[in-house]
């Protein structure tokens, strides 16, 4: 459930010990969010606005908590800790396993290598935290990006729809995104992994539509007026996620500058 969320950019908001289940999945979806700009300290939540204890970079470590609570509670029926610190210790190296897999899928490769690869990512990370980056956007963009072109810099064309503000970023920080796109193609030829099979595993991993705040707020305000038709198009969009759907691109685009800071857009509350 953690890995998935990661892959897409959900974010719970209040994924504390009650909005989990016994069987690890979670409930109570109030404070929702979706990542806009890669931002790994970011909470959709007001209320959380000054800890960020439920970020989405802290999901991992919330849900080791809450398990953690739960096995607290269970040590006086079962009388012994050992079991239930491998119970532990088991979903740590699970989800670092499976988020290996899940980062392989969304760059393209067949499995990561260590360092290489950790490096790799690390960088993508930084830049992406750097210059506000559409999360579900650089992602799906980045399948299309050439592996051979004449120019390094030409490759930041089949990507520049993930920035908001493409026009703004600094000398600086286009060399770094440049260069890092360039090692990434190297790194992807040296897979030999033939390119529609790489787009495909991409593709297969990175949504191009996802449900944004904005989107679900747009609906609610036309349903409030007794228009219901763009909840049951958001719908059916949102049934296939993965797919080309050249006739609804307008879902698949970056928040627009007026959802910022609106409220419903860019955080709720836990009563909203």
């Amino acid at each position: 459930m953690i890995d998935h969320w990661m892959r897409v950019g959900f974010v719970h908001g209040v994924m504390n010990t009650d909005n989990l289940s016994l069987l690890g999945e979670t409930i109570d979806y109030g404070p929702y969010g979706w990542l806009e700009g890669y931002d790994p300290s970011w909470t959709p939540n007001t209320t959380d606005a000054g800890g960020r204890r439920y970020c989405f970079g802290n999901q991992p470590r919330i849900a080791q908590w809450n398990l953690a609570c739960f096995a607290n509670a269970l040590i006086p029926l079962i009388g012994e800790t050992e079991s239930l610190e491998a119970g532990l210790a088991h979903y740590a190296d699970t989800l670092a396993q499976t988020q290996r897999v899940t980062l392989a899928n969304k760059l393209g490769f067949t499995e990561l290598r260590d360092p290489e690869d950790d490096d790799l990512i690390r960088d993508m990370l930084t830049i992406l935290e750097r210059v506000e980056t559409d999360y579900c956007i650089f992602y799906r963009k980045l399948a299309d990006v050439p592996l051979v072109a004449e120019r390094p810099e030409l490759r930041f064309e089949a990507i520049r729809e993930a920035y908001y503000a493409p026009g703004d970023i600094g000398d600086e920080s286009m060399g770094e995104i440049v260069d890092w796109l360039e090692r990434w193609a190297i790194r992807s030829v040296r897979d030999r992994t033939p390119d529609d099979a790489r787009r495909a595993r991409m593709n297969a991993a990175n949504p191009k539509y996802v449900m944004r705040n904005y989107l679900a707020q747009l609906a609610i305000d036309k349903a409030e007026a007794g228009d219901g038709s763009l909840v049951n198009e958001l719908l059916d969009v949102m049934r296939h996620p993965y797919d080309e759907q050249p006739e609804r691109e307008q879902y698949a685009e970056k928040r627009p500058e007026w959802a910022r800071n609106k409220p419903g857009c860019s955080t709720l509350s836990c009563s909203s």
